[in-house]
Formats: structure tokens, C-alpha cells, sequence
């Protein structure tokens, strides 16, 4: 893929494993991972590993998550983007789920809600997608107000290991 997508303040590339330093930053702080099972990455090589599983998942399904620079300062600050799930999650299998994690030192600016409004952008005009979805953990009132802001719309909630999650979708006003 040689797919970039660019905000005011923001550049969006496909993921390399040169960017595995500045994820690993971003992933081993447990305050990033406080909605995220509290599991916070222990090594560089667990950033690796996650890096190729993007990467294929650009040959498989020709898109993934990209991470984030921000312009300004040319500086890696997270990922976000749309996956195709082909995994189960609260009963659905088969669907595009916008996602986002950022840097701690990048939290409170609107990058999510920036980045979550051009991958919106590209799923619906680019891709034609008929509706994207997202999870986000009940408590975490950051994200659940980011998903609310581009739009989407809590359709249900359900319990994952005994954590409480909300449900988001949003149809393609365009292809209804």
C-alpha cells in the first residue's frame, strides 16, 4: 500500500517496523493502556510482532491501522484507522472498526477526533462502505466522546470478560 492521508496537523502512513521504537513509547505506558485490559507492552519485540500482523493485514484486506505524525514537530504520536475484523467481537464478525491510540504527551490537542474525521472521510468516499463500527470500554469517557463527535452513534453495550463496552456504528448516509 502506498495509501497516505493527511490533516491540517497531521500525516497518516502505513506502519514499519522503523516506527517500532516510537510505538513501543506509546504502548509500554500503562496509562494508554488503562482501557485496554491494563496490559501494557513489556518488549520491543511484542511491537515487532505487532507491526507485521498490520502489515498483513494491508495485503489481506487493503487497509489497517497507520500511525500518526504530527506535522509540526515530523514527531510519531499513535496509530489510528479503519480494520477489517474478521474476528468475533460482541457477536459481529466481518466489519470495519475504526480505532485510535495515542500518545499520552498527544491526549486533550483533538488529534483522535482530526484523524477519526479522515479515516471517516476515506471509508465512506473512498472505500464506499456501507457502515463502521467501534468499541470503546464504558469508562474510558475520552474515546466514547471522540466516537460521539464524528458521529456515531452507542447502538448496544456488552460485557467482555466482565468489562462493560459500547457498542458504536455508523451508516453511509450516502448509500441509504
Amino acid at each position: 500500500m502506498n495509501l497516505v492521508l493527511e490533516t491540517d496537523r497531521l500525516l497518516l502512513r502505513e506502519m514499519k517496523l522503523s516506527d517500532a521504537e516510537a510505538l513501543f513509547e506509546m504502548d509500554c505506558n500503562p496509562n494508554v493502556h488503562k482501557y485496554l485490559w491494563n496490559k501494557p507492552m513489556n518488549s520491543i519485540d511484542q511491537v515487532n510482532e505487532y507491526i507485521n500482523m498490520i502489515r498483513a493485514q494491508y495485503v489481506q484486506n487493503k487497509i489497517g491501522r497507520f500511525v500518526v505524525i504530527e506535522k509540526e514537530s515530523n514527531k510519531l504520536i499513535g496509530w489510528a484507522g479503519l480494520k477489517y475484523d474478521t474476528e468475533k467481537i460482541n457477536n459481529r464478525i466481518n466489519f470495519y472498526d475504526i480505532g485510535y491510540r495515542l500518545n499520552e504527551s498527544a491526549w486533550g490537542k483533538g488529534y483522535a477526533s482530526e484523524v477519526a474525521f479522515a479515516w471517516l472521510d476515506y471509508g465512506f468516499n473512498t472505500m464506499k462502505l456501507d457502515s463502521i463500527m467501534a468499541a470503546a470500554h464504558a469508562e474510558n469517557a475520552a474515546s466514547n466522546a471522540i466516537l460521539k463527535k464524528i458521529g456515531m452513534k452507542i447502538t448496544e453495550n456488552y460485557l467482555e470478560n466482565g468489562v462493560l463496552w459500547n457498542w458504536f456504528e455508523l451508516k453511509n448516509e450516502a448509500k441509504l
